[in-house]
């Protein structure tokens, strides 16, 4: 699938945090969290569960209210967000192709069918994630490992410049994962900004230039190997 040409503005995928808090109640998620993804970023996001990672990324793609500080990003960013596969309603009656088809919703919306250029491109995209031949499976037969290609098959046709992904590698296959990440790598060799919440350290060592430690504050924010200390990794 040839990647379409990113925008070139040195702000598009850049988000900048300030202050960024999140309450529940009384119970804080997020704590005055500031810093900066820079655009074309590779980082993941890291620390113990009920750490804010997940909160993170709701707050940066507009799912979670703030209940202090901001976040910042340029106005032209294009924004795609992958959540935990828990939260996907896999028994929706929709099939492999249809569910890809959705990464290009802003182009034909409610009222068209998808034109020549989205099934041109579904296609690419399916044999990228190696679903060619799972095309017109409902999404109810896929395996765990499957349904992930498959969104992440629909992000690629989302074209973002921002990409956020939550637990993308969590209990799929070894082969699966290998194909996943080689897309994550892609992304970020076209200039797109990608945040990841990942529990893998020895992944994110090996792949991840930049690593944010979290436990409801920002612990550590930096290049990987000198923030996993934080963590006593």
């Amino acid at each position: 699938m040839n990647p379409r040409r990113l925008r070139q503005d040195k702000s598009d995928g850049c988000v900048r945090l300030s202050g960024v808090t999140v309450r529940y109640g009384r119970q804080a998620a997020l704590d005055a969290v500031s810093g900066e993804f820079p655009r074309g970023s590779l980082t993941a996001v890291v620390g113990a569960n009920g750490a804010g990672k997940s909160t993170l990324l709701g707050a940066i793609a507009g799912s979670v209210r703030l209940s202090a500080g901001s976040i910042g990003r340029a106005a032209p960013s294009r924004l795609a967000y992958l959540p935990q596969l828990a939260v996907i309603d896999c028994e929706f009656p929709l099939t492999v192709r249809e569910l890809i088809a959705l990464g290009g919703w802003p182009e034909f919306g409610a009222f068209r069918a998808p034109g020549p250029d989205i099934a041109n491109r579904v296609a690419a995209a399916a044999e990228q994630a190696g679903l060619s031949d799972r095309l017109e499976h409902f999404i109810a037969e896929l395996s765990r490992g499957e349904l992930q290609r498959a969104l992440f098959a629909r992000l690629m046709l989302q074209d973002a410049s921002l990409i956020l992904l939550d637990e993308p590698f969590a209990a799929v296959d070894a082969q699966t994962e290998t194909v996943l990440i080689d897309q994550v790598m892609r992304w970020h060799h076209e200039g797109r900004t990608v945040i990841a919440v990942l529990h893998d350290l020895e992944l994110v060592r090996a792949r991840f230039p930049l690593t944010l430690v979290l436990a409801r504050r920002c612990v550590a924010w930096g290049p990987t190997d000198a923030v996993l200390p934080a963590m006593g990794a």
